[in-house]
């Protein structure tokens, strides 16, 4: 396995974004929302039945570079035009995700 995460990956996972209508997930990143507090128990449902392949993938995710996953995520909105990706790449919401990440660090 790839010790990075390719666009594939997120295609992979295409469903997971769209959960959240866009104008909610810009308006929470915007406000530098933690959502893995708000949204913890089905974060901890979805972690126990998570496959080895996709805890490895997640923690490729967990210790890689903000910048290079916004990367990915932008070539993603470019090649789906889905606006919840468009919002992840913006480096404005940067804190954002790195919050959000530290956040689901401490709870794994």
């Amino acid at each position: 396995m790839s010790e990075k995460i390719t666009y594939k990956d997120v295609l992979e996972y295409e469903g997971l974004f769209s959960l959240a209508p866009s104008l909610m997930l810009k308006r929470w990143a915007k406000k530098n929302k933690n959502l893995v507090i708000k949204f913890r128990s089905p974060i901890q449902s979805h972690l126990s039945k998570l496959t080895d392949e996709q805890r490895d993938k997640l923690n490729i995710i967990l210790n890689s570079d903000v910048d290079d996953l916004q990367k990915i995520l932008n070539e993603a909105y470019v090649k789906t035009n889905k606006k919840q990706y468009k919002i992840l790449a913006d480096p404005q919401y940067k804190s954002f995700i790195e919050n959000n990440l530290n956040e689901l660090r401490k709870l794994i």
